[in-house]
């Protein structure tokens, strides 16, 4: 059986790898780490400067001792389409070719612009109709995604798309009962992914492009301090310290949450109006910027249902002598698209 691949979330704020081993007790976590990216060195999901990210994931592999040169990376932003849709019944063989008439229909790309995926959902629903998740990405970013991998020594194995990545985090460490409906929403760092989950099926994904950057802006902006002063001041606050950080800085924060906040609601009242019978149990927060309070209480208010961080790690065999607990417990919420990837194996469907 092939082995799993490092996980190597190439992120707009950092580069975060994260490796694990399936034993027959369960999933032990071998290495995590997160080296940071400059600023604008990757925007809307695209790589601006690759001799940035070459660095950075070269340094981050050197600290961490990995060898394994077999990654699974993700990419999301406007240049990925994930669309559901319905297609007759029809043969394998047959489907490849409906796919790139379906695409040309579905997504705003020319279809030779485009890689294109799917995953059945539903083999033959109501109607009669096979239901499909259909997946397209530009190859231009792509290529963008494999070559830094390359340049970096490593050899990229799978591409997925974040907001697959976090529910193959979440199914490892959470169960959800029969029926249950749950919204899992990566806050990255320009760019939040959503994926509504049910009965172990993604139900409706949308990236939007909203992320924990904009905290950073606005208290550099406001504040008038650097943007490392800035970086220092949401992270003390969003591990509740307040010691040495000025007074207006939370009150930027939970303005810039009640606005990040409403953007999010706006799309899940979006899923929710589409779908009449479907319903929201439970949201579920990932990424750096999870972290910050007044983001938990007023999506939890907005949505009226409860709002947890996801711990990845929660169900991992953690060597307390190899690892600093400290620190996998502060970045738990950032290694989650990290452990989604990686679980991925060369050639898996997963």
């Amino acid at each position: 059986m092939a082995s799993n691949c490092v996980g190597l979330d190439i992120g707009s704020s950092s580069i975060k790898m994260l490796q694990v081993k399936a034993t027959p007790k369960g999933i032990r976590l071998l290495d995590f780490g997160i080296e940071p990216l400059p600023p604008q060195t990757i925007v809307d999901g695209s790589i601006m400067d690759q001799a940035a990210v070459v660095e950075a994931i070269k340094r981050l592999r050197a600290t961490l001792g990995i060898r394994n040169k077999q990654v699974a990376t993700a990419i999301s932003g406007h240049s990925v389409i994930i669309k559901k849709i319905q297609v007759p019944q029809m043969a394998p063989a047959e489907l490849g070719e409906q796919l790139q008439v379906e695409a040309e229909q579905h997504i705003p790309f020319r279809a030779d612009e485009v890689e294109i995926d799917h995953q059945l959902v539903n083999p033959k629903n109501a109607q009669g109709m096979m239901e499909l998740l259909l997946v397209a990405a530009k190859k231009e970013i792509i290529a963008d995604y494999t070559q830094v991998i390359r340049d970096a020594k490593l050899q990229p194995m799978v591409m997925d798309v974040t907001a697959f990545t976090v529910q193959n985090a979440f199914e490892v460490s959470y169960d959800l009962a029969a029926g249950e409906s749950v919204a899992l929403i990566n806050i990255g760092a320009a760019i939040s992914n959503i994926n509504i989950i049910s009965e172990g099926t993604s139900i409706f994904t949308r990236d939007v492009t909203v992320g924990g950057g904009a905290f950073t802006e606005e208290i550099q902006k406001r504040a008038h301090v650097s943007q490392d002063e800035a970086e220092t001041f949401k992270i003390a606050i969003s591990a509740g310290i307040t010691d040495g950080v000025p007074a207006s800085v939370e009150t930027i924060m939970n303005e810039v949450a009640e606005s990040m906040a409403g953007k999010l609601q706006r799309t899940l009242d979006f899923f929710l109006a589409a779908s009449s019978d479907a319903t929201l149990s439970r949201m579920y927060l990932c990424g750096g910027s999870a972290k910050v309070p007044a983001l938990q209480r007023i999506l939890a208010e907005r949505s009226r249902v409860p709002v947890e961080i996801i711990d990845p790690f929660r169900r991992l065999a953690i060597d307390e002598t190899k690892f600093d607990m400290d620190f996998i417990r502060t970045h738990a919420a950032e290694a989650t698209v990290g452990l989604g990837l990686s679980l991925r194996r060369q050639g898996d469907r997963a």
